[in-house]
């Protein structure tokens, strides 16, 4: 009779577990979107409502938690990039394209500016960031093939140009709307693409 309270009890605690887990992922993903783009793990427990020994109980450092994370929302910021290819003259498809990436760029601000101000220290999201990257040049690659007839500098540029790290400045430090700053990378590209 005893065995099926051991197994309640077992479960109970896995159960408990798996909320705190989620309650940690949750927690730390609240703290980037109200800003907050590097919280301490005391931060993340006290929003998670956990102990900060619990919270070194499921991820071992900000390393582990930072990596869980991203295969929490891989998914999610993968579709934003995954953008239908289109067909037509190449100022369209450049267009369309912009469009898309700058879309995703907008809604995971600051998702990309935490990864940023914590690649230094985390090897995770290094390599996660890596991966990323590659998996954006050869979207951008398949939506504008024109590309690879580029010298590499030029190619190089173009990358550049449609990066987070320059729409960023472009929105941020220059202070660009929308528009504005979509046009600024569509007459980048436009000019490396002649």
């Amino acid at each position: 009779m005893s065995e099926p309270i051991e197994i309640a009890t077992i479960d109970g605690r896995r159960q408990r577990s798996e909320r705190s887990r989620a309650a940690i992922i949750t927690a730390t993903l609240n703290l980037l979107d109200g800003g907050n783009l590097t919280p301490t793990a005391k931060q993340i427990a006290e929003e998670a409502g956990v102990g900060l020994r619990s919270f070194f109980r499921h991820f071992e450092d900000m390393d582990a938690l930072l990596n869980a994370i991203d295969g929490h929302i891989r998914q999610y910021y993968e579709r934003m990039f995954d953008q239908p290819i289109f067909d037509g003259p190449v100022e369209d498809r450049m267009s369309d394209f912009i469009l898309h990436r700058t879309e995703a760029y907008e809604r995971l601000k600051k998702l990309m500016l935490s990864t940023q101000a914590q690649l230094w220290r985390s090897e995770a999201m290094q390599e996660n960031y890596g991966r990323n990257q590659e998996a954006l040049r050869r979207h951008f690659e398949k939506c504008l093939p024109e590309l690879k007839s580029l010298s590499s500098d030029k190619r190089e540029a173009a990358h550049a140009a449609a990066s987070f790290e320059v729409w960023h400045r472009l929105r941020h430090h220059q202070k660009l709307n929308l528009s504005e700053a979509r046009e600024a990378v569509f007459s980048m590209l436009r000019g490396l693409l002649r």
